[in-house]
C-alpha cells in the first residue's frame, strides 16, 4: 500500500481527494492537514510515502512545507498540487525538492498514476509545467556538462542517463546487472555531485545539458 498524505487548505478538496484515493486499491490515504505547518508535523507523525501538496495556503505555505519535509522527514516525497502554473511556484516547489507538480485540472487517473510514479522513487512534471522549466533551465547559466559529469564515475554516468530516461532504481538494477542497493548508492553520489535535490532535477539537468534528448 501506498500511504498518502493530503494537504489543501479547503476542507471540500481534502475530502474530494480522499474519497477518490481511497476507492484505489493500493493508496491508502493516512492523514489530512490544512496548512503547511501541519502538514510537516502529521508527516513526522504517520511517515506517508507520498504527500499531496497544495501551494498557496496562509500561513506557512507549500514551497516553504515541501523545503522543511526535504530536511526533517527525507524519505517521504512530495507532489504540488495546485491551481496555478506560474513560474514562482513551478521554480520554488521543483528548487524546495519536490517530487513532482501537477495542475489540480489533472485527470484523476493521471493523478493516481503520478502518486505511483512517485512512491516508485520517479519524478514527474505535467506537461506544460515541464516545458516551461525547461525553458527556463535552457537559458540559466551554470557549469558546462563536461566540467560536472567529468566527476563522475562511469558508472555514474550510465544512471544519470536511465534516471532521465525515467527508470526506477529496480529497473536499472536490472539493465546494469547490479544490485539495487548499489544503484541507490550511484543515485546518491550522482545527486551530490550535480548539486540538485533529487531525481526529478537530475533527469531536467541531463536533458538540459544535452546527455539525452
Amino acid at each position: 500500500m501506498i500511504r498518502v498524505l493530503v494537504v489543501d487548505d479547503h476542507a471540500v478538496v481534502r475530502q474530494g481527494l480522499r474519497t477518490f484515493l481511497d476507492l484505489q486499491d493500493d493508496l491508502d490515504v493516512v492523514g489530512e492537514a490544512g496548512d503547511g505547518a501541519a502538514a510537516v508535523a502529521e508527516a513526522e507523525r504517520l511517515a506517508p510515502d507520498v504527500v499531496l501538496m497544495d501551494l498557496a495556503m496562509p500561513g506557512v505555505d507549500g514551497v516553504a512545507a515541501i523545503r522543511e519535509l526535504r530536511a526533517r522527514v527525507p524519505d517521504v516525497r512530495a507532489i504540488a498540487l495546485t491551481s496555478f502554473s506560474d513560474d514562482e511556484r513551478v521554480f520554488g516547489a521543483i528548487r524546495a525538492g519536490a517530487a513532482g507538480y501537477l495542475l489540480k485540472d489533472v485527470d484523476p487517473s493521471e493523478l493516481v498514476a503520478g502518486i505511483r510514479t512517485v512512491a516508485a522513487g520517479q519524478g514527474l512534471l505535467s506537461p506544460p509545467v515541464a516545458a516551461r522549466l525547461l525553458e527556463e533551465m535552457a537559458t540559466d547559466g551554470g557549469p558546462a556538462a563536461d566540467e560536472v559529469t567529468a566527476g563522475l564515475t562511469p558508472r555514474e554516468r550510465e544512471v544519470l542517463v536511465l534516471i532521465a530516461g525515467g527508470r526506477s532504481n529496480k529497473r536499472i538494477a536490472l539493465e546494469l546487472g547490479v544490485a539495487e542497493k548499489t544503484v541507490k548508492t550511484h543515485v546518491g553520489h550522482v545527486l551530490a555531485k550535480l548539486g540538485v535535490a533529487d531525481r526529478t532535477q537530475a533527469a531536467l539537468w541531463a536533458v538540459r545539458h544535452g546527455l539525452v534528448e
